[in-house]
């Protein structure tokens, strides 16, 4: 048996490897909705493989803690899978992000806290106990100081964007000329007392350091508007890979070390593709501030009120679409919302049995999190070849017979394109206003997340569908089954 456990301790870095592969085959078999099952799979067994071989390296695992909080885990993990609705994956999805900072905060700790105590019984105590120790290098405290104020700002910033996505009451965008200064000056001192642990091992330098980096993630993301937070959360995703792979580092454990680079890297590329999508830099969605602050300036809410736009009832849009020979569907919020994908689904089948041509049109940052709409289809079983990116379905939209927009509002804004003025100026939209009929589902004429109006809303091509989205969606399908093609 032990020869059998040391042949595994021997060859663990091919295991390591094995399973570095396998996570780097999972990141393939996610880019596409087709390969993501196949692709989680790789990822369950690089990650089972992983496990795994660290207990042979342990020299000496506590085995009833470690299976203890694994089964916890497991339990806490399946219970949340099966009982979180998809209106709150995103929330679910930041305190995750928040997790993995919390445990790089622990383990610098834990690490820093170990090798002291080590240096307080002395060399001479821990040789007679045969005990090989080497105090920690200028290398290995480097690790912990950057590894410890990721997962600090990881922490607190997940932590807030969770609150504010599920819109809790202490969650409050904050504003005005003293938060960027406040910023700065949080920012600064943190470095300021790392460089000093750094230097000279000081542990009132390490905690002061800790402190401030949990206040700098807090005050850093609150004042990020909600049209941003899925920017936010794709960049905290990268946060938590890089905070797991600075894990690796103070472990010296280099699976760990793979596995959060990969995490961080992708992270990072995904945040940089939505910034893109966006016409924005990830400087100014994090430190700009501008979009979803608040309501535009030159909307006020009696200009709201004035505007003219024309109403309709799922009666109408029902019969408008089942005579279309072209419809687009473009999912928003309000779809998740209202839970509405499996209806939406049954409706596009509908349009489909009568000859209409139903494809969907997805943007990069709708929702709240990025892929949001992409997982609400896919858990519709929405066919992958009707679901379209923004890059490929916009030349189509001015050829478009009808676009039905349920509870999308950013993405849709034409403000984007024709208005100087406006915050999201530049950002590239589903241009759903050249289409020939739009059809728009809400339940108010409120703004949407970015807290802009929506001049597409006003359109004289535009028809305005009031109430929830799922309830609409299943009473046009009826309609459409009364009239027919």
């Amino acid at each position: 048996m032990n020869e059998n456990l040391n042949w595994v301790a021997q060859h663990a870095d091919w295991f390591y490897l094995i399973g570095a592969v396998l996570f780097i085959l999972t990141l393939r078999g996610l880019s596409s909705p087709k390969t993501a099952i196949r692709g989680n799979r790789f990822g369950m067994m690089g990650m089972a493989l992983a496990i795994i071989t660290t207990f042979f390296l342990a020299p000496s695992p506590v085995f009833v803690l470690i299976v203890g909080a694994m089964v916890l885990g497991a339990v806490v993990g399946t219970w949340k899978a099966r009982t979180v609705a998809m209106t709150q994956m995103p929330e679910t999805v930041a305190l995750m992000h928040s997790l993995v900072g919390l445990a790089a905060v622990l383990i610098a700790i834990a690490a820093i806290i170990h090798n002291n105590k080590l240096v307080e019984l002395g060399p001479e105590l821990l040789a007679a106990n045969g005990i090989s120790f080497h105090e920690m290098s200028k290398v290995h405290l480097f690790e912990l100081f950057v590894g410890c104020f990721v997962g600090a700002i990881t922490f607190t910033a997940s932590v807030f964007a969770y609150g504010k996505l599920a819109a809790k009451k202490w969650a409050k965008t904050i504003s005005g000329g003293w938060v960027k200064p406040v910023q700065a000056l949080i920012f600064i001192a943190m470095l300021g007392f790392g460089i000093h642990f750094f230097l000279s091992g000081s542990m009132t330098s390490f905690w002061a350091m800790t402190a401030l980096a949990l206040a700098f993630g807090w005050v850093w993301i609150a004042p990020v508007g909600g049209g941003d937070m899925p920017v936010v959360v794709s960049l905290l995703n990268s946060f938590s890979g890089w905070a797991a792979a600075g894990i690796g580092f103070t472990l010296e454990n280099n699976m760990l070390i793979v596995a959060g680079s990969l995490v961080g890297s992708s992270g990072a590329i995904l945040s940089y593709i939505m910034c893109k999508a966006m016409n924005r830099s990830i400087i100014n969605v994090l430190f700009g501030g501008a979009m979803g602050g608040a309501a535009a300036p030159t909307a006020g809410a009696g200009e709201q009120v004035q505007r003219n736009y024309r109403s309709g009832s799922a009666d109408d849009a029902g019969f408008l679409m089942s005579n279309a020979d072209s419809v687009v569907i473009v999912p928003g919020y309000g779809m998740a919302q209202g839970r509405a994908q499996n209806a939406v689904k049954e409706l596009a089948n509908l349009l489909k049995e009568q000859g209409v041509t139903v494809r969907f049109a997805i943007h990069p940052v709708a929702g709240r999190m990025p892929g949001h709409m992409n997982v609400l289809l896919a858990e519709a079983d929405v066919p992958y070849e009707d679901i379209l990116e923004m890059d490929e379905i916009n030349s189509d939209f001015p050829a478009t017979d009808v676009v039905l927009v349920i509870g999308a509002n950013d993405v849709v804004n034409p403000a984007a394109k024709d208005d100087p003025n406006s915050p999201i100026y530049g950002m590239p939209i589903l241009e759903a206003h050249k289409a020939r009929t739009i059809m728009v589902i809400k339940r108010s004429m409120a703004t949407g997340y970015a807290g802009l109006d929506n001049d597409l809303f006003y359109n004289d091509k535009t028809m305005m569908v009031f109430g929830d989205a799922k309830k609409v969606v299943e009473d046009m399908t009826k309609a459409i089954n009364g009239t027919g093609h």
